[in-house]
């Protein structure tokens, strides 16, 4: 109460950090209210979290295909070299080698396919269920890719 009489009468506006606090303050009342315009389609939502999976998927294929070839590694590293220590002749620091790659084309693949399915997708209503199913099978086929028994030519080390 005092504070707002002292800016009444001062003609002070509230700093940037005070303005920045009351927001925050009400964060999860603001979640609670819901929005005045819900929105109306299911679509872009889908295409965003089916092109996270997507992107999940395209890292594992990447990495099989990259460990099947001396050739393809070597082109998957030089993907990634962009990624700070992806090679560094340090000894310390080390090198992340061709994980850099990996993690680029994990990158390519989820920001292809996002506005690609979101053209497609932002007027309709896509099921909760055809998300489920399309997000877990990507993202339960990308964690198989990882179990060594399922891909015995892959090395162990």
């Amino acid at each position: 109460m005092t504070r707002q009489l002292y800016r009444q009468n001062s003609g002070d506006s509230e700093p940037a950090y005070g303005k920045f606090w009351s927001k925050l303050k009400q964060f999860p009342r603001g979640l609670s209210e819901g929005s005045e315009t819900a929105p109306s389609v299911t679509g872009p939502a889908a295409a965003a979290l089916i092109s996270a999976a997507i992107g999940c998927f395209t890292m594992m294929v990447t990495h099989h295909f990259s460990d099947t070839s001396k050739d393809i590694e070597k082109i998957v590293w030089n993907l990634g070299t962009w990624i700070p220590g992806s090679k560094t002749g340090d000894e310390l620091w080390g090198n992340i080698g061709s994980y850099t790659g990996k993690e680029t084309m994990l990158l390519v693949g989820w920001l292809i396919s996002w506005p690609i399915l979101h053209t497609l997708w932002k007027n309709k209503n896509i099921k909760s269920r055809t998300i489920f199913v399309w997000m877990i099978s990507l993202l339960v086929a990308s964690t198989a890719m990882c179990w060594h028994p399922l891909f015995p030519y892959l090395p162990l080390t």
